[in-house]
């Protein structure tokens, strides 16, 4: 079918981010007395398509960090953001995938605005999206619920059946089912199994997404 909206993810999606972020956030949280026993492996599978308050949600349900001090969130954020300066690239393929399309576009992402605003800047992304940028920080839920995919669309003015949604993650998968969309999920490393059983098509190259959305 063709699709009249295609709404990206971020993290993962999008820009490099994921290994840059979750370092940095595994560093944090040692200082903070994280037991060596969730190494950085594990961080990065749990807190991958999360928002940083999920993560740190985790980080003391399951990981039994202890509640983390004022302050620590900026520092997380400044951190992260220097991390992005030295490191931050697109996902290999996305800005001639980028240019093929011409079907309107835009980015739903569970970082907050200006983190969105900020990585597409520094990666020379930011021309394909304009305003175009829409958060988990303006609807009620997180991924995995639909409320940011419905909220895109909505602002975009166009019905959740006709929109793709392009995925890296679980929940941001998910999310994208339950509004009803159709998710290609970009699983470059393969472990796609939970994937495709959500009824998401599964791609590991970045220069085969224009075909597939045409299709």
């Amino acid at each position: 079918m063709a699709h009249d909206l295609i709404i990206f993810d971020l993290d993962g999606t999008l820009v490099d981010s994921e290994t840059l972020a979750n370092r940095v956030f595994y560093e944090k949280l040692v200082t903070l007395g994280l037991d060596p026993a969730f190494d950085l492996t594990r961080v990065t599978r749990d807190f991958t398509g999360l928002t940083v308050s999920n993560c740190l949600s985790l980080a003391r349900d399951t990981y039994g960090l202890p509640s983390v001090p004022d302050g620590f969130v900026a520092e997380l954020k400044e951190a992260t953001y220097a991390s992005y300066r030295q490191a931050l690239v697109p996902i290999a393929g996305v800005p001639a995938m980028l240019q093929q399309l011409s079907q309107p576009k835009c980015v739903a992402s569970s970082s907050a605005p200006e983190k969105i605003a900020f990585s597409l800047e520094l990666t020379g992304l930011a021309t394909h999206f304009g305003d175009k940028l829409f958060s988990v920080h303006h609807v009620a839920e997180p991924k995995p619920a639909p409320d940011v995919y419905l909220y895109a669309a909505a602002q975009m003015g166009h019905a959740p059946a006709r929109c793709a949604a392009i995925e890296d993650s679980l929940p941001g998968a998910t999310a994208g089912i339950r509004a009803g969309m159709t998710v290609f999920a970009y699983r470059p490393e393969g472990d796609d199994a939970a994937f495709a059983a959500l009824g998401c098509r599964v791609f590991r190259d970045m220069a085969a997404l224009p075909a597939l959305l045409a299709a």
